[in-house]
């Protein structure tokens, strides 16, 4: 039992006219691989988890960028504890408590962390019906995991504890995300109710955005967020926050072109054009919107739709048309401009880097976009909604206890003098820009 359960007959993508998508089975995975197509499907798995690994480098430079100078550090902090953490833990308990069917009787921890317990066929050339290894497997998946806790990190920055956030994200990510993951992709009850998530806009973004918006509550807005009206508190550094969203882009290759799960020449090359067609659509979605709303094309809004794109279509890549995945990325680019104004400036609630609306709110709207998109007739919006209402209110109520256990017991924000100092000081000792001053004159 492996992420989607290996597709036993993996599809075919055939493009015919008008951009619809035809899907043959094939025995590839059925018959077993060649020991050539195994050392491809391997490689190609492993290079995609190299580009997984890459997108932390996007969350660290977009959330930094986004976020004021003094706090730099702590942001960068907190990424590189995140990976490590989600590495770990996905290690000692997540991969096994995400895959239950796989236990090996009496030996459940070893067997994770060290493979003990499985024959050396098994983790070799027979793991996957001889697809790639059973260590290929485990480190392109935990590299998920750890992308579920980098989501909250976002929306929490600039006013909370570094040692409550990272033991709230190590229970997470240790329990909750991989207890959630197993309803679908360990062949749990939303799998076999036919619930589908290709690559996670549920499973990873909608699971780590639930977990956002819980700490958020919580926490409450930054010192001088709303006085009255929303203050707008700009992040230091655009430029940092672009070459976050263009690193994230090309990791979207490995993340959603990765869960093919194989090195099969047509789909992988499909899901490359629909993951990058709607992220470009999420781009002009966005521009659009947010010329028509603040009457100026904003970066940030944009830097965010094209993110919306990637996110809306992360569930879906496979099983709808390319045009389709235009109309998926537009409507997300759209909908994370209104969804980013509506949460400030309304609901009032502090998100800096508009973590809520990429990640929750398009997360939601790509994994209903299935029912309404697929070219896969036993795909039900019904089906796609109840899976979203599952997730949703297990993942909040988890969250939100998890973290108010946290709270009542070692706090989760710092003070106001420490959030005005900023966090790189007080919680680290140390400046990103250590030499610069700003001078005032009288």
């Amino acid at each position: 039992m492996i992420k989607r359960l290996w597709r036993k007959g993996i599809m075919k993508v055939t493009m015919g006219l008008g951009g619809m998508l035809f899907l043959s089975g094939s025995a590839f995975a059925q018959e077993g691989v060649s020991q050539e197509m195994f050392t491809v499907n391997n490689t190609w798995m492993l290079v995609a988890t190299f580009l997984v690994f890459v997108m932390h480098l996007g969350f660290a430079t977009l959330e930094s960028g986004l976020t004021r100078a003094k706090n730099t550090v702590n942001i960068l902090f907190k990424n590189v504890a995140i990976l490590s953490i989600g590495l770990l833990t996905y290690a000692v308990v997540g991969f096994n408590l995400m895959y239950p069917s796989e236990w090996a009787a009496g030996l459940w921890l070893p067997k994770l962390a060290f493979g003990i317990g499985l024959p050396a066929d098994y983790i070799s050339g027979q793991y996957a019906d001889g697809g790639y290894t059973y260590w290929t497997d485990f480190i392109f998946q935990a590299m998920f995991a750890a992308t579920c806790a980098t989501i909250v990190s976002g929306a929490v920055a600039e006013r909370i504890k570094l040692h409550s956030f990272l033991l709230f994200s190590t229970i997470y990510v240790a329990f909750v995300y991989p207890f959630l993951g197993s309803w679908k992709w360990g062949g749990g009850w939303l799998d076999n109710m036919g619930f589908y998530d290709f690559a996670g806009s549920t499973l990873v973004h909608s699971v780590g955005g639930w977990a956002a918006l819980a700490c958020v509550l919580i926490l409450g807005p930054r010192y001088g967020k709303y006085n009255g009206s929303a203050k707008a508190i700009p992040g230091h550094s655009m430029p940092l926050a672009t070459i976050g969203v263009f690193l994230l882009w090309l990791g979207w290759f490995g993340f959603n072109g990765g869960s093919v799960l194989s090195a099969d020449p047509e789909l992988v090359s499909f899901v490359f054009v629909t993951t990058t067609l709607a992220a470009a659509a999420g781009v002009i979605g966005a521009m659009f919107t947010s010329e028509l709303l603040l009457k100026k094309p904003d970066l940030s809004m944009v830097l965010n739709g094209s993110l919306a794109g990637l996110v809306g279509i992360t569930a879906g890549a496979d099983t709808v048309s390319v045009l389709s995945s235009i109309i998926i990325g537009l409507i997300a680019g759209a909908l994370v401009v209104v969804s980013v104004i509506f949460i400030d400036s309304k609901l009032k609630i502090d998100d800096p880097v508009g973590a809520l609306s990429v990640h929750l709110v398009c997360g939601i709207w790509g994994t209903l976009a299935v029912g309404i998109f697929s070219t896969n007739p036993e795909h039900s919006f019904m089906t796609q909604l109840i899976g979203v209402l599952a997730y949703g209110s297990v993942s909040f109520i988890a969250a939100y206890g998890i973290f108010s256990v946290i709270k009542s017991f070692m706090g989760v924000r710092v003070t106001e003098r420490e959030e005005i100092r900023g966090l790189d000081i007080d919680e680290h000792g140390m400046e990103a820009y250590a030499g610069f001053q700003i001078f005032t004159t009288e």
